[in-house]
């Protein structure tokens, strides 16, 4: 049998697009995802220019794709984190994709769409991109403020949601008696599958983890991972339900052992490769003419994602008892469709449910709510956030950034655990500070304590000035993520080289770039907890106190070096 040289010609030319289209959206800041589908779309047959000779060749690795995604999906769906915001996120999140449902079908009866294609798209607008919102919460250090909480609380409700959604998709159809058994029966093989797996995931696949780890072979476990994720989602998709069920329910079984986080790591490069294939592939299947013709449905479908699902998601999560600040950054960080509507929308037409035009319209829609949530997120926050701390300061002491100016103080950019710890040492030895964070809660803490803050980006040149930073005696920039750390340092430099900035970094890489970009100290909390461990060891075995001093002292020098720039 020779190889069809065509394929693999077409195989290139589809890895290639990923690449273009993902590194030009990491240049743009863009998500990855959104370069792909670009880049399908530029080598679509719609489109002028290099064309593949057809995609349906690439329609089973989009397939593998889907499978790989639920099974990670489920491998990293943490109940722990769940029950954090375990009301809003259990209750709220269906209750928000049910008022989605409920706006697409009130909306589509007033504009002539039947009840199955306005359910079908009240399903794909309710579900948020979760690698998209993971992304920009990282990207933001918003990960674990309370709004990013709750909002990927949201998401990993949404995310299971999807799973049930796609089992009830193919049985929608017109609401007899028949097709409501059809759905009953669907619902009755889901919770039927779910006794086996359970038994699995608890008795047997345990037992056969382990003895696979024993042997450390790396091939051989990934191996047995990924015959144990297809062998479910076939097992599933041969009594009748989707592959993307069975695949999440084999997720859930590995995430039960110790193995779970292990095969997480050997599978994340592999899942990568067939997920850009499965985006790649969506961009090929979009037909910009179908869109152009539909603009109208299109315009309709954006406006129900950004402005009614804002509305729905600050309803909701206000309805849950938070601050109408925390129900804005949420509203807002939700107005966007992604990847697993995208599987949805698949489904749907496969079952024959809604025609080419809402496929069409719902990946371009997707492809356009990413953009504008980009935007959306970046500025829209920080004025609403302004103006409610404006409106509240009648009622708090806090200090006014206009006001006397601060002088020989401490800036202190970033009030998580690290910074907090900061600001207590600084208080109990009477050294004046101010706090410059973008989690609005913290700063309304801060306002009602009368401790001098402002809200927003560490890395805004304006801000720092606000905080006094040219003036300032000490900066510490003690921001979670690398890239608003570097860029804070990068800023401070640029208006005050000679004040000294102590900065932490995770890892050598991290220390190796604040230095670069101006930082006077960088403290590493693993070379730190490395050189404590030391000092004790050494002291248990009775090693004189200034032998271990020295050591400890050679020690940190020597990762210094490490790190500095050749």
């Amino acid at each position: 049998m020779q190889p069809d040289s065509i394929f693999f010609q077409d195989l290139a030319i589809v890895f290639l697009a990923a690449v273009a289209g993902g590194v030009l959206a990491r240049i743009a800041g863009q998500p990855l995802i959104l370069g792909y589908v670009l880049g399908g779309i530029a080598i679509g047959p719609f489109t002028p220019g290099l064309t593949i000779s057809g995609s349906h060749t690439f329609d089973l690795f989009a397939e593998i794709g889907v499978i790989l995604l639920m099974f990670s999906i489920g491998l990293e769906f943490s109940v722990k984190e769940l029950m954090r915001v375990k009301w809003v996120a259990l209750a709220g999140g269906p209750l928000g994709i049910l008022m989605a449902i409920g706006l697409a079908v009130a909306t589509g009866s007033l504009i002539g769409w039947s009840m199955t294609q306005s359910i079908v798209i009240g399903s794909v607008i309710s579900i948020a991109s979760t690698m998209v919102l993971a992304r920009m919460l990282v990207d933001r250090g918003e990960l674990r403020s309370k709004h990013g909480r709750v909002m990927i609380g949201i998401a990993l409700v949404e995310d299971v949601a999807v799973v049930a959604m796609t089992v009830l998709m193919p049985a929608l159809g017109e609401f007899d008696s028949g097709r409501l058994l059809v759905i009953g029966e669907a619902l009755a093989k889901a919770l039927l599958i779910l006794v086996p797996v359970g038994y699995l995931g608890t008795k047997v696949i345990p037992p056969i983890m382990t003895h696979v780890a024993r042997t450390q072979n790396h091939e051989l476990f990934l191996l047995v991972t990924l015959a144990i994720s297809l062998g479910t989602a076939a097992v599933t998709q041969m009594i009748g339900l989707s592959l993307a069920l069975g695949a999440f329910l084999a997720g859930l079984i590995i995430s039960a052992s110790e193995y779970g986080h292990e095969t997480l790591a050997r599978l994340l490069s592999l899942r990568d490769a067939f997920v850009a294939l499965f985006f790649v592939t969506i961009g090929i299947l979009i037909d910009p003419r179908v869109i152009i013709d539909n603009l109208s449905l299109l315009a309709t479908m954006i406006g129900l994602i950004v402005a009614g699902m804002f509305m729905i998601w600050t309803t909701v999560v206000r309805l849950f008892g938070y601050p109408w600040t925390t129900a804005f950054l949420v509203g807002i960080g939700l107005t966007q469709i992604g990847e697993f509507s995208f599987v949805l929308v698949q489904v749907s037409k496969a079952a024959g449910h809604i025609g080419s035009e809402v496929y069409n319209a719902t990946l371009a829609a997707s492809v356009i709510t990413i953009l504008m949530n980009a935007a959306l997120v970046r500025y829209v926050p920080g004025w609403f956030v302004r103006r409610r701390l404006d409106h509240d300061k009648h009622d708090m002491a806090h200090w006014h950034p206009e006001g006397e100016p601060l002088r020989q103080h401490v800036v202190l950019c970033g009030f998580g655990r690290v910074g907090s710890s900061l600001g207590k040492a600084l208080e109990v030895f009477n050294l004046p500070y101010v706090v410059i964070d973008r989690d609005p809660d913290i700063i309304r803490r801060l306002q009602s304590r009368g401790t001098a803050c402002l809200y927003g980006d560490a890395s805004h040149r304006e801000l720092l000035m606000k905080a006094g930073a040219a003036d300032a005696s000490l900066i510490i920039v003690a921001l979670p993520e690398i890239e608003p750390a570097v860029l804070t340092v990068r800023r401070i430099r640029d208006f005050n080289p000679k004040v000294t900035i102590l900065a932490r970094a995770h890892g050598v890489a991290e220390a190796e770039r604040l230095g670069v970009v101006g930082a006077s100290e960088v403290i590493q909390p693993e070379v730190e907890a490395s050189a404590t461990l030391i000092r004790h060891a050494l002291t248990w075995f009775g090693v004189p106190k200034d032998s271990i001093l020295n050591y400890v002292e050679q020690y940190r020098q020597s990762m210094e070096t490490k790190r500095q720039p050749s």
